[in-house]
C-alpha cells in the first residue's frame, strides 16, 4: 500500500458553497468590527470610527437622555455678598425680602436672613437703598461676627 500525494495535480476534495463562503465573509467582518481588530488607516477602521461618530452626533436627536443641566435659580431673598474696603463683608439684601408688619423689627429680619448664610452675626449698621421715587429697592447690611 503505497500511497504517494500527486501535487502537481491535487484536486480539491471539499465542495465550496458559494452562499457559506459569502456569510463566513460576513461574519468574519462582524466579528473585526466588534473585537477591533482592524489596523488603522484601513476603510474598515474609517468605517468603524465614522458609525461611531454618527451615533454620538445623531442619537440625542432620538434619545432623550435627560441630560439637560439643572437651572440656577437664585437665592429666593436675593442676598449679594459685596467685600468692603476694611475686609469685612456688606450684605445686599431685596427689600421683597423683608415684610414690614411682620411683627419683627427689619434689623431682626435682616439678621434672620444672613445668619444661614454666613453664621453667628451680629447687624452693625444697615441702610435701605431707595430709587429716585423713595421706594425701598433694597438693604445694605454691615454685620460682625460674632
Amino acid at each position: 500500500m503505497n500511497s504517494q500525494i500527486d501535487f502537481q495535480s491535487s484536486k480539491s476534495v471539499a465542495v465550496s458553497q458559494p452562499g457559506l463562503s459569502f456569510m463566513g465573509a460576513i461574519w468574519r467582518t462582524i466579528r473585526g468590527y466588534i473585537l477591533w481588530s482592524y489596523e488603522r488607516g484601513s476603510l474598515h477602521y474609517d468605517v468603524m470610527v465614522t458609525l461611531i461618530l454618527l451615533f454620538v452626533f445623531i442619537s440625542p436627536l432620538y434619545i432623550n437622555y435627560n441630560d439637560k443641566p439643572v437651572e440656577r435659580n437664585p437665592h429666593p431673598t436675593g442676598v449679594v455678598v459685596i467685600p468692603d474696603a476694611q475686609g469685612g463683608l456688606i450684605y445686599q439684601i431685596s427689600a421683597t425680602a423683608i415684610t414690614e408688619g411682620k411683627g419683627m423689627d427689619v434689623r431682626q429680619q435682616l439678621q434672620h436672613i444672613i445668619e444661614p448664610i454666613s453664621g453667628a452675626v451680629s447687624v452693625t449698621k444697615f441702610e435701605a437703598v431707595k430709587d429716585p421715587s423713595g421706594h425701598t429697592q433694597a438693604y445694605k447690611v454691615w454685620v460682625e461676627k460674632e
